[in-house]
């Protein structure tokens, strides 16, 4: 029998019954959606955070205490920042940052509760490729003077002020006076951190006015940011940044009390994570895809039994076993690729859906797409072959006996 007449015959088995034909499908459809949906989430996902962390500076190299290393919390001080900024080639700035408890902030009638503050250097607009709105950001003279200066982030300056300027007024930090010389631009939330809700002075006031004394040293810092000339330029200065706080801390490089990270370094950290959660996912779609496979594999079955009348009298008028086994395993296959195909679909329009009115981005892999329905077209001619033998196995003389 030809090719195209047994595709039809099939085609019009799966008619007789166009109903369960569309629900064997279900779990395919899917299956197949599935796929795609959750590896766009994963992508937009992996996005989100490279996007995030790539928007804290460019070509940054960041140094911080190492965690679990006794009193690491202030193995790292200001003057380690002058020393590197003195010393090591290849880097256009440098800013260290240290964040004290949250203040409140005061100004006439108005009063925010628990601000975060962050102390920086003078370096901190340049290094974190964050700009000014309005005004202009403190000098090193003027960290050096201790001068009583704030910068405000752009929602923390809408709060206190309004439409009314804010360069020039004066507002209460916690107990100290504060003249503000200049508001950031909207920046928004970046790696889960409010960057326009932040206040921002010099890290000598911050240093005076705001650590503990608690702390055994007041000029120890949290971060310190390195911008580096060039990509290229990054291997060198992480070599001689990690040499000089070596000799400093009296450490062996091998085994510092510091880390010193790249962006794509946290990047590659955060996507390790993200793979647990994506791996995760492709089980759960390929689950369905399976449920799938198991449906389509129970209904031919059932199909053979159905129709064991039809098959015995085809082999009688001279259906070879050959030609009845394609026939029911190309009816597994019509079932799994319309599936799959509507499954394809579905799975591309839920996830623009999903990043549009979602919470969570959305990237669709074009991989997904061919990966999905080949492994449709495959679950099909797996689960479709057992019913198909089944089929071509029957004895005519038997089938046709059967009520």
């Amino acid at each position: 029998m030809k090719l195209k007449k047994i595709f039809r015959t099939a085609w019009e088995g799966l008619m007789l019954n166009k109903v369960r034909s569309f629900l064997t499908t279900l779990g395919v459809i899917i299956g197949v959606a599935s796929v795609i949906i959750m590896l766009a989430v994963s992508a937009g996902a992996e996005a989100s955070i490279a996007e995030q962390i790539n928007a804290l500076g460019a070509n940054l190299i960041i140094v911080s205490p190492m965690r679990g290393v006794p009193g690491a919390s202030r193995t790292l001080l200001l003057d380690d920042a002058t020393a590197i900024a003195e010393q090591v080639v290849g880097i256009t700035g440098i800013s260290a940052e240290q964040s004290p408890a949250p203040q409140n902030v005061r100004v006439g009638g108005v009063t925010l509760e628990s601000i975060p503050v962050i102390g920086t250097t003078a370096d901190f607009p340049p290094v974190r490729d964050y700009a000014i709105a309005e005004g202009r950001y403190f000098t090193v003279d003027e960290d050096d003077r201790k001068a009583k200066l704030v910068v405000l982030g752009a929602g923390i300056a809408t709060d206190l002020f309004g439409a009314e300027g804010a360069i020039g007024q004066t507002i209460t930090v916690g107990t100290t006076k504060l003249t503000v010389i200049g508001v950031m631009e909207p920046k928004g939330i970046v790696a889960d951190v409010d960057y326009d809700g932040r206040i921002y002075l010099p890290i000598s006031i911050v240093f005076q006015k705001y650590m503990p004394v608690s702390m055994l040293r007041a000029d120890a810092v949290r971060t310190i940011y390195l911008k580096s000339e060039s990509q290229e330029q990054i291997t060198s200065v992480i070599a001689q940044t990690t040499a000089i706080l070596a000799e400093r801390h009296d450490v062996d490089p091998a085994k510092p009390d510091f880390t010193v990270q790249t962006q794509q370094d946290i990047i590659a950290t955060q996507e390790a994570t993200t793979a647990a959660f994506r791996d995760l996912l492709a089980w759960v779609a390929a689950i369905s895809l399976l449920v799938g496979g198991i449906g389509i594999m129970n209904i031919m079955l059932v199909s053979v039994t159905e129709r064991t009348r039809e098959i015995g009298l085809r082999q009688a008028l001279g259906a070879r076993p050959s030609t009845v086994l394609m026939q029911f395993l190309i009816e597994a296959i019509i079932l799994s690729l319309a599936g799959g195909l509507v499954g394809v679909i579905l799975g591309v329009g839920g996830s623009y859906l999903f990043g549009a009115f979602g919470d969570m981005r959305t990237e669709i892999v074009p991989m997904s797409i061919p990966l999905a329905f080949g492994a449709a077209t495959i679950v099909g001619i797996f689960f479709g072959y057992y019913p198909a033998t089944q089929a071509a196995k029957l004895d005519p003389i038997e089938a046709l006996r059967r009520e």
